[in-house]
Order: C-alpha cells, then sequence, then structure tokens
C-alpha cells in the first residue's frame, strides 16, 4: 500500500487520436494510475485502460476549451500526486511536441517527486502518414518542418516565413487561425502552386481532409468546412502520395477548366 501511495507522475503522449495507436508502455501506466489527468485531444477511450476507481479529471486545453490554465494544471499533478500516489498526465500526440510537457516535469520535479515520459505517437508525423503522405522523399523532400502556428504570444511562429524559403515539407500544427497569414508568406516566395493538405481531427473517425494549393487552399477550406484541430501540410510530397493523388489531380484539373 505504501508503494501505491508514493508520489509518482507519468507524462503519457495518448497519440494522434486512434487509441489503436497509444503505446503498449503507455497503456500500462495507465494500468497502474491512481489518478489520470487528460486533454481534449486525447481520446476519451483510452480511459478505460485505467482502473475503474481511478479519479480521472479533464482538464481541457484545446482552442476554445481550457478548462484550466497551465498554472493549475501544474498544481493539479502536484497536488494529486501527493494525495493519491500515482498520476497519469494523458497529453495528446507526444508530450514534448508542443505539449509544454517539459514545463509540467519541471514543475513537478521541483517538488522532490518522481516522473516518467512514455513518448507518444507525435500528429505531426502520424496524422500525415495515415493519408499517405510521407515527409521526406528521395528526389522530393530531403527534411521537413514542424513549427507550431500559434505561440504563447498568440501570433504566427516567425518560423514559418523561413520555412516557406526552403524547399522542405512544412507541417504546421494549430494553424488554422492563422491560414491566411501562412498562404500570404508563400505566395510572397512565388509558392502560389505548392500542394497543400489539411486534415483535420486525423486518424479518427470524425477526420476530414481538404486538399488544394497555397493559392486555393483557403477556399478548399472553406468548401469543407475544415477547422480546428487540424494539420496543415505545405509541400511537393502532398502529391506524392498515392492515397491523395487522385484527389489532387482531380482538384487541379478543374481548376484549370474554371
Amino acid at each position: 500500500m505504501k508503494n501505491r501511495l508514493k508520489p509518482q507522475v507519468t507524462l503519457v503522449g495518448a497519440g494522434p487520436g486512434d487509441p489503436d495507436l497509444l503505446t503498449i508502455k503507455g497503456a500500462k501506466a495507465l494500468a497502474e494510475a491512481n489518478v489520470v489527468l487528460y486533454d481534449a485531444l486525447s481520446n476519451d477511450e483510452l480511459l478505460t485502460y485505467a482502473p475503474k476507481k481511478a479519479l480521472k479529471i479533464f482538464v481541457g486545453k484545446r482552442k476554445g476549451c481550457h478548462a484550466y490554465t497551465q498554472d493549475e494544471i501544474n498544481q493539479l499533478i502536484v497536488d494529486n500526486a501527493l494525495t493519491y500516489g500515482h498520476v497519469v498526465r494523458l497529453k495528446g500526440g507526444d508530450p514534448f511536441i508542443f505539449g509544454r510537457g517539459s514545463e509540467e516535469i519541471e514543475f513537478v520535479e521541483s517538488f522532490g517527486i518522481t516522473t516518467f515520459v512514455i513518448p507518444g505517437i507525435s500528429s505531426s508525423i502520424a496524422v500525415p502518414a495515415s493519408q499517405g503522405i510521407s515527409l521526406t522523399k528521395r528526389g522530393v523532400s530531403e527534411s521537413f518542418w514542424v513549427i507550431t502556428g500559434t505561440t504563447s504570444t498568440r501570433k504566427l511562429s516567425t518560423d514559418v516565413a523561413l520555412a516557406a524559403q526552403s524547399t522542405a515539407t512544412v507541417v504546421i500544427l494549430m494553424g488554422m487561425s492563422k491560414l491566411d497569414e501562412i498562404v500570404a508568406l508563400f505566395q510572397k516566395e512565388s509558392k502560389g502552386q505548392i500542394p497543400v493538405a489539411i486534415i483535420q481531427n486525423g486518424t479518427t473517425l470524425e477526420e476530414k481532409v481538404g486538399i488544394g494549393t497555397i493559392d486555393n487552399i483557403q477556399k478548399v477550406v472553406a468548401k469543407n468546412n475544415l477547422s480546428s484541430p487540424a494539420i496543415i501540410v505545405i509541400g511537393e510530397v502532398v502529391k506524392e502520395s498515392n492515397k491523395l493523388k487522385g484527389f489532387y489531380e482531380e482538384f487541379v484539373s478543374s481548376e484549370i477548366r474554371l
């Protein structure tokens, strides 16, 4: 009993949305949890891996869905660990990819509480892959950028402008509200014909996809009613996807007829 109540915090990456993409190690950690603090972007089905008697606390953290501030979440993690023992902090994707996982770990460790991190499958890679988009491909793209669309100051990351100047694939998370700015930056670099894929709720049953180019992706978003949470993929690799190639070619040919 003493061991069970020993304060301990495990950050678990929940993966991109499909509950089957949780790692085995993540499932084992959930099975040993006394408390689970989970995000809006983690699939609720994953809570079934935790004991029925475990306390489950929703802490939000998505645009327009903030049940708690980050400072409040940090304190909740510590308070529950000291009171109940093993706390699992379940975070969408990977905890260290724009998930503020390192901030939570640093805060918890300042109280002398033992911490562990179980990586998750990042949506930045898994969601494009689920649509057959290989972020790197020989002869097409030698590298890729993964950038947050919205920084802590609520502005578009300045790295997007740098990425637009490169030949790399660009993956932007949390960028739908900044799509107009993103398009303008790529058009400034004369890249209006670069293929773009926008994938909403990737790997889940609610998944929606829009395919186009920098010049017309805003029309695609409006036509398909795409919104957050979504991943924006910009680069020639989009039209290389066997799964999406037909959609892309059909879209481009229809644009030419117009």
